[in-house]
């Protein structure tokens, strides 16, 4: 009896569980804690809220709600993403982290305020607490971390069937080839002060710091997406990022390489993991010379480094080795 192809795998199964199940069962817990204590609320309940007064009060009930709704539009939304086998690694790694990330400081948030109400005879001013919130972020994001840990790239691979083409750089096969990616330390500080600027001004003009406590952990998730590894070796081309393989290629899969001087703004929008198009995504985080590689599926993989025509060379070189063997 003859087994009918699966074909690709459509849906992860690591990213189901952490980015769908741990939302739904974050949400159901916030309804669950406010359902056990709701004996010992008011009837109304102040919700998280921002400089001095009070956005709502509504009940303890109706308050679980709102917030099992918005954790699941946040925690489903960027889950959704991540359970998808065949999007790119790298964009369903950072969508899990961010989303449960989210969802652990909401939870806290939400928790925190309800507790802090207990046993009041009169609307109670709860303001957040932030070391809850802080912690609820930082349990997130482990979560997310483990989580985003385990995702796989689930694409199908295509094995290149020609050579390069004969105009493109050739060089000795030295690998693997190994090399930091990223931002300099100077350009991450520079890049961290202009992100933390337009909070710090908004907290101080309304008079309230603790939003930019739960705006931080998120600009050092994003100066964290800045850093990248780049390795090449006989069997793969990957780019690591938070000590995880993000992007990944078989160099049997490699169609040809060049060297480009890449602009990160003008060429590709900006810095970072970027995507010009189906296919077409960079690793750029510095202006000057970057390895383009061009793989037999269509895709395009372009990396900023300093060793951009050793990359090629030895990625053309080693094509032509493997093609003459077969």
């Amino acid at each position: 009896m003859t087994t009918p192809p699966t074909g690709p795998r459509v849906v992860d199964h690591a990213g189901a569980i952490f980015g769908l199940a741990v939302p739904v069962l974050a949400a159901a817990a916030g309804v669950a804690v406010t359902y056990v204590l709701e004996p010992r609320l008011p009837e109304l309940i102040a919700t998280p809220w921002s400089g001095s007064a009070p956005e709502a009060l509504v009940s303890p009930t109706t308050s679980a709600w709102s917030l099992a709704a918005i954790v699941l539009i946040v925690g489903g939304g960027c889950g959704a993403i991540a359970a998808l086998a065949q999007a790119r690694l790298m964009m369903r790694r950072i969508m899990l982290l961010l989303g449960l990330t989210i969802v652990g400081g909401l939870l806290a948030a939400a928790v925190a305020t309800t507790v802090r109400q207990l046993d009041a005879t009169t609307v109670v001013d709860a303001p957040l607490h932030v070391g809850a919130i802080g912690l609820g972020l930082a349990v997130g994001a482990i979560v997310g971390l483990v989580g985003a840990s385990l995702l796989r790239d689930h694409r199908v691979r295509t094995t290149a069937t020609e050579a390069p083409a004969a105009d493109l750089p050739r060089g000795a096969v030295e690998l693997p080839i190994t090399g930091q990616v990223g931002m300099s330390a100077g350009e991450l500080a520079a890049t961290g002060a202009a992100l933390v600027a337009p909070a710090a001004l908004v907290c101080w003009l309304a008079d309230t710091w603790w939003p930019l406590g739960m705006y931080l952990p998120f600009v050092l998730l994003a100066m964290t997406i800045l850093q990248f590894r780049l390795v090449v070796d006989a069997e793969s081309i990957r780019v690591q990022n938070m000590g995880m393989s993000a992007i990944e290629y078989g160099t049997e899969e490699v169609l040809g390489a060049k060297v480009a001087q890449v602009r990160p703004f003008q060429d590709f929008g900006g810095w970072g993991f970027k995507s010009k198009g189906r296919g077409d995504q960079g690793v750029v985080t510095r202006t000057g010379p970057a390895v383009v590689i061009t793989f037999a599926c269509g895709d395009r993989l372009t990396v900023t480094t300093p060793r951009a025509e050793e990359i090629a060379g030895a990625l053309n070189t080693l094509a032509d080795q493997r093609l003459t063997r077969s």
